[in-house]
């Protein structure tokens, strides 16, 4: 975050657990609306605060800024889309003497930070392009929108045959920087540094003076951290973390283009100027191309650093919704960081291209965590304002697709690969039955997943699928030498795209938690009758509805019409009597449907659902124990009729009845018009006007 210095320190200490777990919010929120966005072009984006807004500068005078980082406004373009950029009174007039040394008529990445005395430090840079020669300066302003004064050219490089900023050396691009790319930063003590470079020589590092935002005297270019030989590594940016003690250095490996392999990588230091090391222990100084080889030679380097995204496509399969090839990034890159100070969340905040739009880019912010080995890994899909949550079961069961990024300089997007994620922790490639790994939540939300004999730690989190348009559930996590793997689970994104029609959770009300339908209400021991204030106890997840035999609950009328519909709960039953009701609903005295824990005769005691007057019996085989909970389940489908005990189908018929043809059917929770009243609990009550699969069935059955 650039910030004040006070307030980048306090960024670091704000909102963070100690890395026992992970490091994330304390408390859990449901999940907001579906997030709208407003997306802006800043390619290189850099971050600093200013009040409320949240800004970023980048290449070629483009900045923009927010206050929720959802939605963005431009706020300069491209010098070549318009030249009078305000953050100067006149840029070209004012920068001359830099865009004449570098042979060119615009900027790439600047970098601003706000300095002690309250003013903004922009470190402006221009490149030739084609060659290393740059020059980087320092342009002053009040406020942080500009106008900006320039103090002059701070560093210089592509000195072909002359003294380099280094006395005594000839300028050598293979060991000397390309000055550009900035990254200004305060240590956990508060001094300044920056930190830059491009190909050529590699990243260096220099000590500021925080008083004038110039380097300290003396440096020269500064300590080298990595790279060389014109290596394909650039757009440093450090993070300090107070929990884990380390300096983060971020780079983007490969070319910027859709097919360049552009990657964001990390390695981390206890110091600010280095040594830096990835996961594996590697010293990142000692990366860089080998001469000896073709010009940017990639193989040397793609080992190294921990790779937390490429290029990357979640497929989209035959059938099911959106359009293209599927979602994900083609060429993420030059990423900064931001913390919000008053929750603890961060985030990376990057440029991207995108899978089938060729060079067109926008920035994209996605949130970030630190996993229980003190390394980063980012959410599989776009910040859309989640935050994460206690973890269960229904949110993991189901399919999944991954991505592993591996360690290459991908120049193609990698694919994802299907996985399903099965009821007891085992994982199975494509729907075979064959385990190839497996998978747990540990603390609250902390994600340990096994596959193929290697494991990845992170996290799992909420997240907004563009493709389904709808909320659903992923994980991020890294082996612990730096693989990242990542995952969407479609089963739950396409489940989640038909939102139920109705959901009482009993969080301490009745309120429905779906947003489709209305709040329910008590009622005495028949439906008609007056009921009593509602209590609660421990559910299944968070709080359930206690009934004590002679009180229910009626939900909204009309809430099931149609032939095809799905009802799931779970109960927890204290005594089990014959046709005591578990879920109720009646278009009228003669046209019921009943889901009971304990069924007639013809069920031997069992769990059914019976439909009257036109009779109707769906028994299992299972009867609820007492005191434990049960998850049932029914499902219709235009006369077929299925009946599930803890994700397992436990009947399936046909000639089940059309029953509620109208919208004023009656529909209840624990009574019906003439039987014993349920005794015990009722959590977790879910109904759609469509019929789920048994796979849905299965991951809403999971613990």
């Amino acid at each position: 975050m650039k910030a004040t210095r006070r307030a980048a320190l306090a960024a670091c200490a704000a909102g963070i657990l100690a890395l026992t777990t992970l490091i994330h919010p304390a408390s859990a929120v449901e999940k907001p609306p579906a997030p709208g966005f407003r997306d802006v072009t800043v390619h290189d984006p850099s971050v600093v605060t200013s009040g409320s807004h949240i800004w970023v500068f980048g290449s070629h005078g483009a900045s923009a800024h927010t206050q929720d980082l959802l939605n963005w406004t431009q706020h300069t373009v491209d010098l070549s889309q318009n030249s009078n950029n305000t953050l100067f009174t006149n840029l070209r007039t004012e920068l001359k003497e830099a865009l004449d040394w570098a042979e060119t008529d615009t900027l790439w990445a600047s970098d601003v930070i706000q300095l002690p005395n309250g003013k903004f430090a922009m470190y402006y840079n221009a490149c030739k392009g084609d060659s290393p020669r740059s020059a980087l300066g320092l342009a002053i302003a009040d406020t942080v929108d500009g106008p900006y004064k320039d103090q002059g050219i701070l560093l210089k490089s592509g000195m072909w045959d002359e003294e380099s900023e280094n006395p005594g050396e000839i300028y050598d691009a293979l060991i000397h920087p390309n000055a550009v790319d900035p990254d200004a930063f305060y240590d956990e003590d508060g001094t300044l540094w920056m930190v830059y470079g491009s190909y050529s020589g590699g990243i260096f590092i220099v000590k500021m003076d925080s008083a004038t935002g110039k380097p300290v005297s003396g440096q020269g270019y500064g300590t080298h951290l990595m790279g060389g030989n014109h290596s394909r590594i650039e757009a440093p940016a450090i993070q300090y973390n107070k929990d884990t003690g380390y300096y983060y250095l971020y780079t983007s490996f490969g070319g910027l283009d859709a097919t360049g392999g552009y990657n964001m990588r990390v390695a981390r230091s206890k110091n600010p100027n280095g040594p830096y090391v990835d996961a594996k222990g590697t010293v990142m100084s000692t990366v860089k191309s080998n001469p000896s080889r073709p010009l940017f030679d990639d193989a040397s380097i793609a080992p190294h650093g921990v790779k937390l995204m490429g290029s990357h496509v979640f497929t989209r399969e035959s059938g099911s919704p959106g359009s293209g090839s599927g979602v994900g990034y083609v060429s993420p890159g030059h990423n900064s960081w931001y913390q919000d100070p008053k929750t603890g969340k961060m985030f990376l905040i990057f440029h991207s291209r995108f899978p089938d739009t060729g060079e067109m880019h926008q920035m994209r912010v996605q949130q970030m965590w630190f996993n229980k080995d003190g390394w980063p890994v980012l959410s599989p899909m776009r910040y859309a304002g989640e935050t994460t949550e206690r973890t269960v079961s229904e949110h993991v069961v189901g399919t999944w697709q991954l991505i592993n990024h591996g360690t290459d300089i991908n120049t193609t997007a990698t694919k994802s690969s299907t996985y399903t994620f099965r009821s007891g922790g085992t994982i199975t490639s494509g729907t075979g039955t064959t385990s190839v790994g497996s998978w747990r939540i540990t603390s609250r939300n902390t994600a340990d997943i096994t596959l193929a004999g290697t494991t990845y730690n992170g996290v799992y989190t909420p997240v907004f699928d563009p493709q389904y348009n709808s909320w659903s559930y992923g994980f991020t996590a890294l082996s612990s030498t730096g693989t990242a793997l990542m995952g969407r689970n479609i089963s739950l994104a396409a489940r989640s795209a038909s939102t139920p029609d109705g959901a009482w959770s009993f969080e301490g009300n009745l309120n429905d938690a779906s947003g489709q339908s209305a709040t329910a209400t008590t009622t005495g021991n028949r439906l008609g009758t007056a009921g009593t204030a509602p209590t609660y106890t421990t559910g299944i997840h968070g709080r359930a509805i206690q009934l004590n035999g002679s009180n229910g609950v009626v939900l909204p009328q009309g809430l099931i019409h149609g032939n095809r519909y799905t009802v799931s709960m779970w109960i927890k039953p204290e005594q089990l009597t014959e046709h005591t009701p578990a879920f109720f609903g009646a278009a009228s005295t003669e046209q019921w449907v009943s889901l009971v824990p304990r069924g007639n005769a013809a069920a031997q005691g069992n769990a059914m659902v019976w439909s009257g007057t036109q009779w109707y019996d769906a028994p299992t085989t299972t009867s609820p124990p007492l005191n434990q909970w049960t998850h049932l389940a029914y499902v219709v489908n235009n006369g077929t009729a299925q009946v599930f005990v803890n994700g397992s189908r436990a009947y399936n018929g046909t000639g089940f009845p059309n029953v509620f043809t109208s919208t004023n059917a009656t529909f209840a929770l624990g009574v019906n018009y003439w039987d014993t009243p349920f005794s015990g609990a009722i959590d977790e009550v879910k109904v759609w006007r469509t019929a789920l699969t048994a796979s849905d069935i299965s991951a809403l059955a999971a613990r």
